[in-house]
């Protein structure tokens, strides 16, 4: 079942919080040998949680957006109840005391936090042990490598994950799953592993558009205590996507400057969807800034995650992997002339791309270059969402496309800054022109 009707069966009466925590960990219990996309999980934790959300129903109180969905959270973001361990033996045994603020969120809206799901090591590029649902021997993706994974073999309708650069995006496309990465700012990273204050966001993992908008409304929770956000309201996600564009969206087919380093499937798949949307589409062509990003963006996460794990760095480097220390490494060799050059062109870049937005309703672009690559020493390659991760815009995948090897091949949809809803919306809308 979807999240949404999760919530409508349990206000019902169809079903309880109980029977569906039961399901899932049925599910868990069934695929999780193979799959391997949890790294905590305490099923009687999980049964008493559902059975307080049943109590609060039981007694007539106001249940929230999400009562009795469950909610898989990955391994960077802390829990009160539950280790949050960083995929790394420096962090083993790690109890934070409280609650990230999208998980206070998620609670307050009656969501039951599952358990942990798997990142890569300290949420970068050295894999973790999960797998891919559709083929064991093939990469889920990363950094969120778990929490894809759980949603698309059916382990748990909803769950969270963040994106430094391409770590909601790709997994969610190796996996078939929607995955939104909501516009920088708009969701609070307090109480999450800090790898850049100016990269790191929050994303969220579904099984439809509408259980994106449905969780995403929620974790868009504004938070006083975080330095990045803004006072404002909540964005009506649900509300926006469900309704009907004013009039039939444009989109804008963004080849990037590494279109021709796409699989042959890939550029065939965009080819039949050029051709189906018809006047619903025109191409726009990136400024030629867009070119450096792929520097800009690795100079600042490098420093970034060189300061953010100095720390662990000089107390244990020897229990990192070979691919941690070396962007530790390079990330050290950083002038702060360079680190500022990178961050000064994240604005001009960004209202350079915004152009597209007064004749577009929102980008169409690859999120991978292929299905989920043979292997599990890697989790793919992320650039496809770099450019998107470093401008901040909001980003969806859809589980569109499908190689000749039946693993699934994630489009992308970007938009605008701060315009998530309208962005679900679109897509939506054309998951629908497509059915």
């Amino acid at each position: 079942m979807s999240a949404r009707q999760v919530v409508q069966g349990i206000r019902d009466g169809l079903f309880s919080a109980e029977d569906v925590v039961r399901a899932c960990l049925a599910q868990i219990e069934e695929k999780e040998p193979q799959v391997q996309a949890w790294t905590h999980l305490d099923p009687e934790h999980a049964l008493k949680q559902a059975r307080n959300a049943d109590q609060l129903r039981s007694e007539g109180k106001p249940l929230g957006p999400l009562h009795g969905v469950p909610v898989g959270i990955k391994d960077v973001i802390d829990t009160r109840d539950m280790p949050t361990e960083d995929g790394t033996p420096l962090h083993s045994g790690r109890s934070p005391w409280q609650d990230a603020k999208v998980v206070d969120a998620l609670r307050a809206a009656g969501a039951i936090i599952l358990g942990k799901t798997v990142t890569t090591e300290m949420a970068t590029m050295h894999p973790g042990k999960t797998r891919n649902p559709h083929n064991p021997e093939h990469t889920p993706g990363g950094s969120s490598s778990g929490s894809a994974a759980a949603v698309a073999a059916g382990m748990v309708p909803l769950a969270v994950g963040t994106q430094t650069n391409g770590s909601v995006i790709r997994p969610a496309a190796f996996c078939g799953v929607f995955g939104f990465k909501p516009t920088r700012g708009f969701v609070s990273t307090r109480g999450i592993l800090r790898q850049s204050a100016l990269l790191d966001q929050v994303g969220v993992f579904a099984r439809t558009v509408e259980d994106l908008a449905l969780i995403g409304e929620v974790v868009c929770a504004y938070d006083e205590y975080e330095p990045s956000m803004r006072p404002r309201g909540t964005p009506p996600l649900l509300r926006v996507c469900e309704e009907e564009p004013p009039l039939p969206p444009t989109l804008a087919l963004v080849r990037t400057p590494w279109w021709d380093e796409l699989d042959a499937e890939v550029r065939e798949g965009f080819s039949e969807l050029v051709e189906h949307l018809g006047e619903r589409i025109g191409e726009f062509e990136l400024p030629p800034s867009a070119v450096r990003v792929l520097d800009w963006h690795r100079t600042l996460m490098e420093a970034d995650i060189a300061a953010s794990y100095d720390t662990d760095y000089e107390k244990g480097k020897e229990q990192m992997s070979e691919l941690l220390r070396a962007q530790i490494e390079r990330g050290r060799g950083v002038s702060l002339l360079e680190y500022r050059r990178a961050e000064a062109r994240i604005t001009p870049v960004t209202e350079a791309i915004d152009e597209v937005f007064d004749r577009f309703d929102a980008i169409l672009t690859p999120a991978v270059h292929g299905p989920a690559p043979k292997g599990l020493e890697s989790t793919g390659n992320p650039q496809f969402c770099t450019l998107w991760t470093f401008c901040g815009m909001p980003a969806i995948n859809l589980p569109l496309l499908t190689a000749s090897n039946g693993l699934p091949i994630g489009v992308q949809l970007v938009g605008r800054v701060g315009d998530d809803a309208r962005l679900l919306r679109t897509a939506r809308w054309l998951l629908t022109t497509l059915a």
